[in-house]
C-alpha cells in the first residue's frame, strides 16, 4: 500500500488536466467578451447606418420653398425603413430604429438644421436650411455573457448623420473670380448685379488675389499650358466635376489663357493650335456671333492672331472705335455721344459700360474700377452700325420703340441683344466692317453651349488669403456666376497692348456682363444638385 501511494504521488500522468480546467474559465471569458464586443459594433454599425440614411434622405427635401424642414423631418423619420437586430433592450419600437419627428428649422434636438457646413449658424428658415444633422434615438445590447450573465449592458449607444445638398459643375471652363464687391457686399448678390459689366484682371504671378481678380480652378485635369488651354478654348472640357461648396485653385500662364479663350471668338494665337484645336481650329469652334469689336486686317487665308496690325495677318482695332479718341477723358466722365460723334466712329460689337468707356486704362467711375451700372450706349451700338446691321432706326426713339417691342424694356443687356441676333439671323456680315460671321474658320460653329458665356466660381479672396494655387486647400465659393464674355482677351476697353506678350494693361483684362446665377435648369446641363454625406 505504502508502495501503490508513493507511485501514486510520483505519477505525473494527467497533470494538465486542472491546467485546462483553470483556463476554461478564462477562455470562456474571452470568447464572451469577442462575442459581445461584436454585438456592441454590429450595434453600433446598425445605428450609424440608419442615421447615415436618414440624414440623406432629409437633405434631397431641403430645395429652400416653403415646408422644406418639415419635408425633411418627415422623410428622415418615415422614408426608410432600418432595423437593428442586435440590441436586445426590449424597447417597445422593437428592432426598428426610431427618430422623433421634429420638423421645426432649427437646430435642437435629434433633427437639426444649419446654414454652413461648419455648424456655426443655425437654420431659422425653410430658405436658409443647408444642411441636416440627424440622431438616432439610442438602443441598448445587454451583455451575454460578460461579466455576469445579463448584469451589464453596453449603455445607450446612438448614430449621427450630417449632410448636405452640393452643387457639382462639371464640363466648363475652371474660371474663378475674386468678389469685386467683397468689402460692400461678401455674398455676391448676384441680382445686383445682372445686366451689369465686370471688369476683370488677371493674376499672373501666382500671389495674393484683389478684388476684381481672375483665375483658374484646379479639376484635376494635370499641370501645363497645353492642359489649360485645353480647359479654357477646347470643345471637349477635360477633368472632374468642381464641387459648388469647396474648391482649389490653380495658377496660369495670362498669355495662354488669352490665346485660348480667344478662340471662341474666332482668334487663333500662339499654342493654341494643334493642341487642343487642331490645325483648322476645329477643335475650339468659334461661338455662333463672334461680333467682337475687331476688323481682320489682312486676306483672311490663316488662322489669324491678334494684334499684329502691321503685316496683314492679324486682327486690328478699328481706326476710331468706340467711344472715340476723342472722348476719352482722363476722369473717366461718361457722356452720351452725339450723332455726330456716333457717324464718325467705326461699327461697333458690344460695348463696355459708359462708366468703364471713357478712360483709357478701363476703370472709369465704375463701383471700385471693376462693377459696372449696366448703362450702356445702345443709341451708339444701333446707330454705328446703321447699313451693316437690321434693324435701322431714324432716331433714339425709334430705337426705344423697337427695344420696348422686342425686348419688354428700353434697356435690355447686351447678352439679350447678343441671343436676338443669333434667333433672328441679324448677325453682322460685312467685309471690312464689325463682322460676327466666322472669317478664318471653315467649320461648324458652336451655339449649344454658348461659347460665349462662362460659368465662375466666385470667392472672397481678400478674406480667405487666396493666391494663385492653394496646392490642395479646399476653399469655399460663395457664388456660381454666368458670364457673357463681350470682348476678346486683350481687346478690352480700347485695346491697349494688344501687341504685347506679357501680363500688362488691358492684355490681362477680361470683360463681361453677368447673366444670372448658376442654378440647376439654367446652366446647359452643367450644374448637377449632389447629395453630400459628409461625417
Amino acid at each position: 500500500m505504502k508502495r501503490s501511494g508513493r507511485t501514486l504521488l510520483k505519477n505525473s500522468d494527467g497533470a494538465v488536466a486542472p491546467i485546462i480546467a483553470l483556463s476554461l474559465v478564462g477562455l470562456i471569458a474571452a470568447g464572451g467578451v469577442a462575442f459581445d464586443y461584436a454585438r456592441l459594433a454590429s450595434m453600433d454599425t446598425e445605428l450609424q447606418d440608419a442615421a447615415d440614411q436618414a440624414a440623406l434622405a432629409a437633405v434631397t427635401q431641403l430645395d429652400g420653398t416653403s415646408g422644406a424642414c418639415s419635408r425633411a423631418a418627415n422623410a428622415a423619420r418615415s422614408m426608410l425603413l432600418n432595423e437593428t437586430r442586435m440590441s436586445n433592450d426590449g424597447n417597445a419600437s422593437g428592432r426598428q430604429i426610431t427618430i422623433p419627428l421634429e420638423t421645426s428649422c432649427d437646430a435642437i434636438g435629434q433633427v437639426r438644421f444649419w446654414q454652413d457646413i461648419t455648424k456655426t449658424t443655425a437654420a431659422t428658415s425653410d430658405a436658409n436650411a443647408r444642411f441636416v444633422e440627424v440622431t438616432v434615438d439610442a438602443r441598448t445590447a445587454n451583455y451575454a455573457f460578460t461579466p455576469i450573465a445579463a448584469a451589464f449592458s453596453s449603455g445607450a449607444i446612438s448614430g449621427t448623420a450630417f449632410a448636405g445638398l452640393d452643387s457639382a459643375i462639371c464640363k466648363v471652363p475652371p474660371l474663378m473670380l475674386c468678389n469685386p464687391n467683397e468689402s460692400s457686399d461678401p455674398s455676391f448678390t448676384i441680382a445686383n448685379y445682372v445686366g451689369k459689366g465686370v471688369r476683370l484682371v488677371g493674376n499672373d504671378g501666382g500671389g495674393f488675389y484683389g478684388p476684381g481678380n481672375f483665375g483658374f480652378l484646379d479639376v484635376g485635369a494635370g499641370n501645363g499650358a497645353s492642359t489649360l488651354r485645353q480647359e479654357l478654348g477646347g470643345n471637349n472640357v477635360p477633368g472632374n466635376c468642381v464641387s459648388g461648396s469647396t474648391v482649389d485653385t490653380e495658377t496660369g500662364n495670362i498669355i495662354t489663357v488669352r490665346d485660348a479663350l480667344n478662340t471662341r471668338f474666332g482668334i487663333y494665337d500662339g499654342g493654341a493650335l494643334n493642341q487642343p484645336c487642331n490645325n483648322d481650329g476645329s477643335g475650339c469652334p468659334p461661338s455662333a456671333n463672334m461680333r467682337k469689336d475687331l476688323l481682320l486686317d489682312g486676306n483672311g487665308n490663316a488662322l489669324n492672331k491678334l494684334g499684329l496690325t502691321t503685316n496683314n495677318n492679324g486682327w486690328k482695332e478699328a481706326a476710331n472705335p468706340y467711344p472715340g479718341v476723342a472722348n476719352i477723358t482722363t476722369t473717366g466722365t461718361p457722356k452720351d455721344l452725339s450723332d455726330a460723334e456716333i457717324a464718325a466712329i467705326a461699327p461697333m460689337g458690344y460695348p463696355p459700360d459708359e462708366c468703364h468707356a471713357f478712360k483709357a486704362d478701363g476703370t472709369g467711375t465704375c463701383s471700385g474700377g471693376r462693377i459696372g451700372d449696366g448703362n450702356w450706349d445702345r443709341w451708339a451700338y444701333f446707330k454705328s452700325n446703321s447699313g451693316s446691321y437690321s434693324p435701322a432706326f431714324a432716331d433714339a426713339a425709334a430705337m426705344n420703340t423697337f427695344l420696348n417691342t422686342t425686348f419688354g424694356t428700353t434697356t435690355p443687356s447686351r447678352y439679350q441683344v447678343y441671343r436676338w441676333e443669333i434667333d433672328n439671323s441679324q448677325i453682322p456680315n460685312k467685309a471690312g466692317d464689325e463682322n460676327g460671321n466666322p472669317q478664318c474658320y471653315s467649320g461648324t460653329v458652336n451655339d449649344s453651349p454658348d461659347r460665349r458665356v462662362l460659368f465662375a466660381a466666385v470667392f472672397n479672396c481678400q478674406a480667405l488669403g487666396l493666391t494663385g494655387s492653394m496646392g490642395g486647400a479646399q476653399q469655399p465659393a460663395i457664388e456660381f456666376a454666368k458670364v457673357f464674355v463681350t470682348e476678346a482677351m486683350g481687346a478690352v476697353v480700347q485695346g491697349a497692348n494688344r501687341d504685347n506678350d506679357t501680363c500688362t494693361g488691358n492684355n490681362c483684362n477680361l470683360y463681361g456682363e453677368v447673366i444670372d446665377t448658376v442654378n440647376i435648369g439654367n446652366g446647359g446641363g452643367a450644374l448637377r444638385d449632389v447629395v453630400q454625406l459628409y461625417r
